[in-house]
């Protein structure tokens, strides 16, 4: 039970899709102009990903090694079909926002990249739970992205009005750039917040000390400038 929860639990922090392990950037930029859009892209993903962790971790045993990839990506656009038409019944004006991005969800970077790594090498529980804190994740990202945005650029969160009466909204923030803006501060608040827990448990920073460097293995180049060997 203590590993799934571990599973379940690191997609809320430690390898938070958007911001963590920088996965689904295409989405979380493009769609998060309001909160409401980035809660609906969320949402569809959660279902896609916890699903298809579902599926393809009862059939690993069974899809073949050559092909594993076309067979993941048959899962995923069987599901994300199932998606397209519940949202068409039930939420067509959110459908119609979010366009051509529900069904690129087929090939989503973190669907396939979770298939891959994990789902099709672990059992079905797991999967599952792995499934679960990365839609879940992925979802609170994209929610909190686009009501920042929505808010700093309409002055509502969810079509609420939140600003109070001589706000003037920034409009860019709702539009590219702004997605690139609030993107940029939400991962540099992360990696300070990240660090100053690091040092306040004495722990070694986990980041590179060294631009040219791409992981830091043990070796001396942040020291001396020369790698050893």
């Amino acid at each position: 039970m203590s590993s799934i929860k571990k599973e379940f639990l690191k997609g809320l922090w430690d390898e938070l899709p958007p911001f963590r392990v920088v996965l689904g950037l295409c989405p979380t930029l493009a769609v998060t102009s309001t909160a409401e859009n980035g809660l609906g892209m969320g949402v569809a993903v959660l279902f896609v990903l916890t699903l298809s962790n579902a599926i393809i971790s009862a059939l690993r045993k069974i899809i073949p090694g050559k092909v594993r990839i076309a067979c993941f990506i048959v899962i995923a656009a069987s599901l994300v079909v199932a998606v397209e038409l519940l949202m068409q019944a039930y939420t067509y004006s959110l459908y119609q926002k979010l366009g051509i991005f529900v069904p690129l969800i087929v090939v989503n970077c973190i669907i396939l990249g979770r298939a891959e790594a994990f789902a099709s090498r672990n059992p079905v529980l797991p999967s599952i739970a792995d499934g679960l804190g990365m839609g879940l994740g992925f979802t609170l990202s994209l929610t909190f992205l686009g009501a920042l945005r929505e808010g700093l650029g309409s002055g509502t969160v969810f079509g609420v009005p939140v600003a109070w009466e001589t706000f003037r909204p920034a409009h860019f923030m709702v539009m590219a750039p702004g997605a690139f803006v609030c993107l940029g501060v939400i991962l540099a608040g992360m990696n300070a917040f990240n660090r100053y827990l690091s040092r306040k448990k004495g722990e070694p920073l986990t980041e590179p000390q060294n631009a040219a460097c791409a992981s830091c293995a043990g070796c001396n180049l942040c020291i001396t400038g020369k790698k050893e060997g």
